[in-house]
C-alpha cells in the first residue's frame, strides 16, 4: 500500500528547509533548488507545493508567525491567570529577538522577509499588514494598562507602542554579537520599569 503523505507536514518540512538555508548561508542563496536540497527533496517536488520563491517564501513567513505566536500563548499560559501586562509585553519582546534557537530561526526569517519586501510589491502588501497587526495587538496592551492606571494616564499609547517596538532594534547587535543576551535583556526590563507605575 502507498505512504500516505501529509501535505501540511510536507510543507512544514520545506519551510523549515528554508529557515535554515537563510539561517546559514543568507537570503542571497535562497532559491527554490537550494531549499530543495537543503529538504531532502526534488526541485518537482518542492514545485509541487510552490509555484514561485515568493510563495515559498510567504508560507515560511506565515509558519514562523505562527510558530511565534504558539511560544508566545504557551508563555501566557506559563504565566497564570490575568497576567501584569508588563510580563505579557516582556514575554512578546523575548519571542521577537533572536535570544534562543527558535526565535533566532523566526527572527532571521523576519529580516529575509523585509529585505524581500523592500523589492517585490505583493510581499511588501504582506508584510506590512502583517507588522500593522502586530503593532496593533501591542497598542491595545498598552492602552488598556494606561487606563488601568499600570502606565501613567498622560502617557501616548501609540508612542509607548513604537518605543516599546524599537526594542526589537536589538535584534542585529545580538546577532552580530555586539551585545549578550542579558544586555538586552536588561535595557527591556529597564525600559518596562520606567513605564509601567504598578
Amino acid at each position: 500500500m502507498p505512504k500516505r503523505v501529509d501535505h501540511q507536514e510536507r510543507r512544514e518540512t520545506i519551510a523549515r528547509a528554508l529557515w535554515r538555508v537563510v539561517d546559514q548561508r543568507g537570503i542571497l542563496r535562497l532559491s527554490l533548488r537550494e531549499v530543495a536540497a537543503e529538504a531532502d527533496m526534488s526541485h518537482g517536488q518542492i514545485q509541487h507545493y510552490f509555484a514561485s520563491r515568493q510563495e515559498l517564501l510567504s508560507f515560511a513567513m506565515d509558519f514562523a508567525a505562527e510558530q511565534t505566536g504558539q511560544r508566545v500563548a504557551r508563555g501566557l499560559q506559563a504565566l497564570g491567570a490575568a497576567p501584569h501586562p508588563r510580563d505579557v509585553l516582556r514575554l512578546i519582546l523575548i519571542e521577537m529577538l533572536p535570544l534562543h534557537d527558535d526565535a533566532r530561526a523566526t527572527s532571521r526569517m523576519n529580516a529575509a522577509y523585509v529585505l524581500e519586501a523592500l523589492h517585490d510589491n505583493m510581499i511588501r502588501d504582506r508584510a506590512r499588514e502583517g507588522l500593522r497587526q502586530g503593532r496593533e495587538q501591542v497598542r491595545v496592551l498598552i492602552a488598556q494598562a494606561i487606563a488601568d492606571g499600570k502606565i501613567a494616564r498622560d502617557r501616548d499609547a501609540n508612542t509607548e507602542t513604537d518605543r516599546i517596538l524599537a526594542l526589537t532594534g536589538l535584534t542585529p547587535l545580538l546577532d552580530l554579537e555586539v551585545i549578550k543576551p542579558g544586555d538586552a535583556l536588561a535595557a527591556i526590563d529597564q525600559h518596562l520599569d520606567e513605564l509601567f507605575t504598578s
